[in-house]
């Protein structure tokens, strides 16, 4: 049984971390009472918010120095690490960078039927494919492979798209 207690206060020491950890992994905020279930859930600790609080008060303060570019912030009800504001704009460039780079492969198989028969109309992409393309064209919209230009020829309700960089068109 002391072996027990033992092994407790020693993770119980590392109690910050194990905090640190859960909002580091988490996607969304995470409240003081989901840290505290996750913490009871893994090791039986029973933990007030105080005392979660109390820890998240210290790595809020630990953050803050300027040796970070980070700072660990209360927001939406919960906590969360967010890069601090002096670092937004490389944050940002990195972060349109990538979205340009990442495309599903729905959006390939799209932007592919686009660049070969086009122009093309939503219906006809959709039947090459066999499934519905929204959210690929919007995805390819957003990226901007491919832009609203004009109608089709008036037999559907078309709208023609065309590639920002290549001029591929679709109609929608």
């Amino acid at each position: 049984m002391s072996r027990f207690r033992l092994k407790s206060r020693v993770k119980m020491e590392n109690l910050k971390q194990h905090i640190e950890a859960l909002i580091f992994t988490s996607e969304q905020s995470i409240t003081a009472n989901e840290i505290a279930a996750a913490l009871k859930a893994s090791f039986g600790w029973e933990l007030s918010n105080e005392n979660i609080r109390q820890s998240i008060s210290e790595l809020i303060n630990k953050y803050s120095a300027d040796d970070y570019s980070f700072e660990l912030v209360e927001i939406a009800g919960g906590f969360r690490f967010l890069s601090k504001k002096e670092y937004y704009g490389v944050v940002n460039t990195m972060l349109q960078i990538n979205s340009k780079k990442r495309l599903t492969t729905a959006a390939l198989e799209t932007l592919a039927i686009v660049a070969y028969k086009q122009p093309v109309s939503k219906s006809e992409i959709e039947n090459i494919r066999g499934v519905n393309c929204d959210y690929s064209i919007q995805k390819l919209l957003e990226k901007d492979l491919i832009t609203i230009q004009g109608k089709g020829d008036g037999t559907e309700n078309q709208f023609c798209m065309v590639s920002a960089e290549h001029s591929w068109i679709i109609s929608v």
